[in-house]
């Protein structure tokens, strides 16, 4: 970070010219299991106004995996930061991750996840650009573990609280901003 980049951040969120950078809180968005392991949308046109991707976490437990999918208009990153994974990439081909492994996976690509380690496996993910729905972004090409509405990607943002550069969004409501302009003090638990 650059000096004058440094001068603007403030509680971790920083502004560029006339934008305001928006921080969500992994403990503040909803965990979906329907696809298997615990998958969180982080940062999604939904929860930060994202306009040309999303971001998020996931995290599988030895003997999960993520059903197989695709994305007909994204590609797929992803980086392991703890655990192994195997990737099996459009049914045959598989692929080992370990920790500090980075993989691309091509739009329209199938793809599923699998922990076949000892311990979790914990990833985040980013896919871009967006489709022009959030309803075709992805295609499950096995049948879903659970079942529940699909995560809420894209859509107007939710409540929204701003001081000064910073702006929080909280799919619960308003965020709390008592202390120094831009510290959040609020959220979920």
């Amino acid at each position: 970070m650059s000096a004058s980049t440094a001068g603007n951040a403030t509680a971790g969120n920083a502004t560029a010219g006339n934008a305001t950078a928006t921080k969500v809180s992994l403990c503040d968005v909803p965990v979906d299991h329907r696809r298997g392991g615990a998958i969180q949308l982080l940062l999604s046109p939904r929860s930060a106004g994202a306009t040309s991707g999303f971001m998020g976490v996931g995290v599988l437990q030895p003997g999960e995996f993520v059903i197989e999918h695709h994305h007909p208009y994204s590609e797929e990153f992803i980086y392991v930061v703890s655990g192994t994974l195997t990737a099996r990439i459009d049914g045959d081909r598989h692929v080992e991750l370990r920790p500090d492994d980075g993989l691309l996976i091509p739009k329209g690509t199938p793809h599923r996840f699998e922990n076949n380690g000892a311990e979790p496996a914990k990833v985040v993910f980013h896919n871009g650009p967006l489709a022009p729905r959030p309803e075709l972004g992805h295609v499950d090409t096995e049948p879903l573990l659970e079942e529940g509405p699909p995560p809420d990607v894209g859509g107007p943002a939710g409540p929204v609280s701003t001081v000064g550069p910073v702006s929080t969004v909280s799919p619960v409501g308003p965020v709390s901003t008592a202390g120094p302009a831009g510290a959040s003090t609020g959220g979920m638990p």
